[in-house]
């Protein structure tokens, strides 16, 4: 039973809608302007990866790809894209604190007590 998402040209807005069999495929009425003037979007699309899956990527030499380690700027967008690559969103208020930490020679052990 596929999910599709579609664009109201006439409101601007999006929905989606659930077709419950193959035949009823066709595009729908928007559902806030009720109007038949909607287009099919592309949606996003989540594919699931085992833990495994996850750190055979981190071992690969392209994530370190960009990194300055002296660069705070650079060094937060790695431990952002790394927190991603392993399911964990990394606040800013976390990325800022082990970069002042780094910066001041301070252990990651010392700050969290």
């Amino acid at each position: 039973m596929p999910i599709y998402e579609y664009r109201c040209l006439d409101c601007g807005k999006k929905f989606e809608v659930l077709h419950l069999s193959p035949g009823e495929i066709h595009p729908p009425e928007c559902k806030y302007c009720q109007s038949g003037n909607v287009q099919k979007l592309i949606s996003r699309i989540r594919v699931m990866r085992s833990e495994e899956s996850r750190l055979e990527s981190l071992l690969d030499p392209t994530m370190m790809g960009g990194l300055d380690e002296k660069d705070p700027k650079s060094l937060a967008k790695w431990m952002k894209r790394m927190g991603k690559e392993m399911g964990e969103e990394v606040s800013d208020e976390e990325i800022e604190q082990v970069i002042e930490d780094a910066a001041s020679g301070t252990d990651a052990e010392e700050s969290e007590k």
